[in-house]
């Protein structure tokens, strides 16, 4: 078909495969670089790389088929009537129905076989399972629906869990009896599998013995309401329901419970949940902070501890394939927007050649002959031709640095539209040889990281200052063509990525590397939707701490410093920090509103 790219025909025949498997008509597929999920008919499966490698492509396959699967074959009244109250017997009981109805694709469609292997690969590769230690590190869910796919199937469990299997499958196995063996008889009949795995869950001391069946009354009242909020039992499906995402949530609930509080015991308990948040608690911090001494000293701003902050490069947060992944879920984002390139180059260009005012030099003996002087020659020959010479006003070499807010409330569309806007702006700078750094700026653990940790154990100070690991990110070094750092812009798509927003330090740490830079023209581009928040350090220090710091550091770099400063706001009016500065709602406003700004800080201020 015209027009269509191979991604575009791979999602045409997914949706057509899950329809038919489904039975179901009205099914939709749509590309996901976070975590895959399904919202009654509506599923979002990985997005492959756009040349469709072979595993990737199975990936997505065997998640459209679990979809379709659950869709035919799973009542979602009857599993929630039977579900059992407890957060981690529900967790092991929604992790088993997930096989079984995955096992009757198996068995039944020798087609869809290997596309649900490596789905089950995918799930598992972010899974504690994989990283547990002894046996309480094993979470109890993914060991159950492993050990359950392998009975049912024959497939055996994937090499990356097998450790984990094996550290509690003995244990398992001596309290569960034939519980195993009777679940893979009962595959086709949803009600006489959920008894039996209601049993199983008893004999491994989940749940109450009499808790399924005597709780008709209120329990499935309580229970039901769950579907009404989101018909397709969102919170249930979720990921395909992760194992060990019930697990999570009562240390979830735990953290939100304690959140804004100044309890020590909630906070500690807050900050021990949130410190391995995404798994990077392992690296090294590496960023020098910019020293105090050389900011004005009334800043009255601090940090508690600079030891655990950072800057770190976009590709050493990520590895390069999920990197293309989430590049080229960006680059689908920018499917339409292609043309906007174009024309803001060139009217960009435009604007920066005609700052290069021309003057001449005139009553040159050599050069352009000077034509409104000729009437002197005719009137007076003998008056000598009169030439003139052109003369270039230099056009200053400049550099731009475009800081992008990476906090928690940009998820979503907002940080789409800056990834593009930053996209858009470097590729267009670049053509007019205007050289750019695109930087991002977050912190590393959501309400307090190691810093506040080592305030608890300090005797939680008063006025302590900033209380969170800083996060700077390196998206594309000024000096760097833009087709070689392109790939990482679609980190910012990365769930888990996006947390606290600490602007004014970030700001004096974009301002810093621009002031390292050799170009006479230095221009600072804030990306951002609104006032810096970090819980752990607005809890403990004066009421709006960081927002008057985030003022001070602009009024400072507006009036006093050779960089020039403006800010996009995305979907927020952030003319009340910023002189300069505009509001977007959507990347189609590039090509107005910007351009304007964008010109307006090239031209030689008087």
């Amino acid at each position: 078909m015209a027009g269509l790219t191979p991604l575009d025909l791979f999602k045409q025949a997914l949706t057509g495969t899950a329809r038919a498997l489904a039975r179901e008509p009205e099914v939709e597929v749509a590309w996901s670089a976070d975590k895959p999920t399904q919202s009654g008919n509506n599923m979002r499966v990985p997005l492959p790389g756009r040349d469709l490698p072979a595993e990737q492509a199975r990936e997505a396959r065997g998640f459209a088929d679990s979809y379709a699967l659950r869709l035919r074959h799973h009542d979602e009244a009857t599993h929630t009537r039977g579900a059992p109250p407890e957060p981690i017997a529900r967790a092991c009981y929604d992790a088993l129905e997930q096989v079984r109805y995955e096992a009757l694709g198996t068995t039944r469609y020798s087609g869809i076989r290997a596309n649900l292997d490596a789905a089950v690969e995918m799930r598992t590769r972010g899974d504690p399972i994989t990283r547990a230690e002894t046996a309480k590190d094993v979470p109890l869910p993914s060991a159950l629906s492993l050990m359950l796919r392998e009975a049912m199937t024959g497939e055996e469990v994937p090499e990356r869990a097998r450790a984990g299997v094996d550290m509690v499958r003995d244990e398992v196995l001596a309290r569960i009896g034939g519980d195993l063996e009777g679940l893979a008889e009962k595959l086709d009949d949803q009600k006489a599998f959920q008894s039996v795995a209601l049993d199983m869950l008893r004999n491994l001391d989940l749940t109450l013995p009499d808790a399924p069946e005597d709780a008709d009354d209120g329990g499935d009242e309580e229970e039901g309401e769950a579907p009404e909020e989101d018909e397709g039992g969102d919170e249930q499906n979720e990921g395909e329901a992760e194992p060990q995402a019930a697990e999570a949530a009562g240390e979830m609930a735990e953290g939100e419970e304690g959140e804004g509080e100044t309890d020590a015991e909630g906070e500690q308990d807050m900050s021990e949940g949130e410190a391995s948040d995404d798994g990077e608690e392992g690296m090294q911090p590496v960023r020098p902070n910019r020293p105090w001494t050389e900011e004005p000293q009334n800043f009255d701003y601090r940090a508690f501890t600079e030891k655990f902050d950072e800057v770190v490069e976009a590709d050493e947060l990520c590895d390069l394939e999920e990197l293309d992944r989430l590049r080229t879920y960006l680059d689908s984002q920018l499917a339409g927007l292609q043309g906007i390139v174009t024309r803001l180059a060139n009217r960009l260009q435009r604007r920066l050649m005609a700052q290069q005012n021309r003057s001449w030099d005139f009553d040159q003996e050599e050069g352009m002959l000077d034509a409104a002087r000729l009437t002197r020659v005719v009137v007076s020959p003998g008056h000598a031709l009169s030439y003139k010479v052109e003369r270039d006003t230099e056009f200053k070499d400049t550099v731009v640095t475009l800081l992008i807010d990476n906090s928690g409330s940009m998820r979503g569309r907002p940080i789409s539209i800056a990834a593009i806007s930053a996209d858009i702006l470097a590729r267009t700078l670049e053509r007019c040889g205007v050289k750019t750094e695109i930087l991002g700026f977050t912190t590393r653990a959501w309400k307090g990281g190691q810093s506040r940790e080592a305030w608890l154990a300090d005797g939680r100070p008063a006025s302590p200052g900033r209380l969170n690991d800083l996060r700077h990110i390196i998206y594309k070094q000024a000096d760097e063509p833009w087709r070689r750092a392109r790939r990482n812009l679609g980190l910012m798509m990365r769930e888990g990525l996006l947390k606290e927003n600490i602007d004014g330090e970030a700001l004096l740490w974009a301002h810093d590397r621009l002031l390292r830079r050799p170009e006479d023209r230095r221009i600072l581009m804030v990306i951002s939707d609104g006032a810096p928040v970090d819980d752990s350090t607005l809890s403990v220090n004066s009421a709006g701490y960081l927002e008057s710091h985030l003022r001070r550091v602009i009024g400072w770099i507006e009036k006093q410093s050779p960089v020039q400063l403006a800010a996009i706001g995305i979907g927020h009016d952030v003319t009340r920090y910023y002189r300069r500065s505009v509001t977007i709602m959507d990347v189609e406003q590039l090509g107005g509103t910007i351009i304007e700004q964008l010109a307006g800080l090239f031209e030689v201020e008087n």
